[in-house]
């Protein structure tokens, strides 16, 4: 075993340096390609029968920011994939390689601390069932990676959800992107202070408090906070009605600014490529048709410590708060109302893409693959839920 994965990592380390010598820089494609291609091969029988699936598999698209006892509750059976607990020493770091070509170094540390949330967690609540577990992050592969087809990888647990679709060597979806965390801000023990998603919240409230009082009167829409996200882990991002908040055209500039960079805070989650892309996307959304809303208080109370053995989820505070920036493309939504909002969610959504499912659907419309199983993908988007 240990000379088979000797052989895997001087593989991986000669593909890289061919890379590099013949291309420059490897692109983010590349990367998730031979970090995909290596961890493929470290699998045992058993491990690739829960971890490499038909990029065709409908429950690619399938899911979720639970825990894995309320996941399971919520679909009726188990995650799939394999997660850090079940691998080897080895196995990890491969997996974390993975991981990491998929997101930005400040995405990437992010990740960590969400997954780190967990032992944090484990200890307030004293759960010793394994209902909290910071090794319990599940990695699947979908198809075969290579430069030619379609494939994809997916990286979830709780309060962290990660998706990815390529087409002939091109990355063509990188969303859903979901992080979350509990506690929003940990209040108690060594790491007291730590927020996970403090960009996302600090940049939000700066930027709400910039707002003239009249425009702050059009930008919060209702006094309460929803309970959670909106999209929830609907497969199509969907929010109805007519769009509320206010309009980026009744901005100053300063405040466009402000918005954009917190527009750039989840964009900049990605490699830097696609940020820039997602960055592209929302400065070319017409002012008049990019929104941000805001529902509930402004602020927050200061979090208090938990018992230990005590709960972190469920006892939702009077009116929490949660924001959106809704575009024609893209939604992003944060919401912190459990816990007495100390236990935040947010997302980024193409309503376009998630899943690469129009650029699938566009391809299989214009060429006849004679592949009816990929149904999801589907010729009509009425079929895709």
């Amino acid at each position: 075993m240990r000379k088979h994965m000797r052989i895997l990592l001087a593989a991986l380390l000669f593909s890289g340096a061919a890379l590099v010598a013949n291309h420059g820089t490897p692109t983010t494609e590349a990367l998730m390609r031979d970090a995909a291609q290596v961890l493929a091969q470290s699998l045992d029988r058993v491990q690739r029968s829960y971890t490499l699936f038909p990029f065709e598999a409908d429950h690619r698209a399938d899911w979720h920011y639970f825990p894995e006892g309320g996941f399971t509750r919520v679909h009726g059976y188990v995650r799939n994939g394999i997660t850090f607990g079940q691998m080897n020493p080895m196995q990890k770091h491969l997996a974390s390689g993975l991981l990491a070509s998929g997101l930005s170094r400040s995405g990437f540390a992010k990740a960590t601390r969400v997954m780190s949330m967990e032992e944090i967690i484990r200890a307030i609540e004293d759960d010793h069932t394994g209902h909290r577990d910071a090794e319990s992050f599940h990695f699947s592969i979908f198809g075969t990676p290579g430069d030619e087809g379609n494939w994809g990888w997916r990286v979830e647990g709780h309060h962290l959800s990660l998706h990815y679709t390529l087409k002939d060597g091109k990355l063509i979806s990188s969303s859903p992107t979901f992080f979350g965390a509990n506690p929003h801000e940990v209040a108690q023990g060594a790491h007291k202070g730590m927020r996970v998603l403090e960009r996302e919240e600090d940049l939000a409230v700066a930027f709400l408090k910039s707002l003239d009082p009249e425009q702050q009167s059009q930008a919060i829409y209702q006094e309460v906070a929803p309970e959670d996200i909106l999209t929830l882990a609907d497969r199509r991002a969907k929010i109805e009605g007519a769009l509320k908040g206010l309009p980026a055209s009744k901005m100053t500039e300063a405040q466009y600014e402000g918005l954009m960079e917190l527009i750039g805070e989840y964009a900049g989650n990605m490699p830097q490529e696609v940020a820039a892309r997602r960055m592209k996307t929302a400065r070319e959304t017409p002012r008049d048709q990019l929104y941000f809303a805001w529902a509930g208080q402004i602020g927050r109370p200061k979090p208090e410590a938990v018992p230990i053995g005590g709960r972190t989820t469920g006892n939702r505070h009077a009116r929490g708060n949660y924001y959106r920036v809704q575009a024609p493309t893209f939604l992003i939504e944060y919401d912190n109302t459990q816990n007495l909002s100390n236990h935040s969610h947010s997302v980024w959504r193409d309503y376009e893409n998630d899943f690469g499912f129009d650029v699938l659907a566009d391809h299989y419309r214009r060429y006849d693959h004679g592949t009816p199983g990929i149904h999801w993908a589907g010729l009509d988007r009425s079929d895709i839920p």
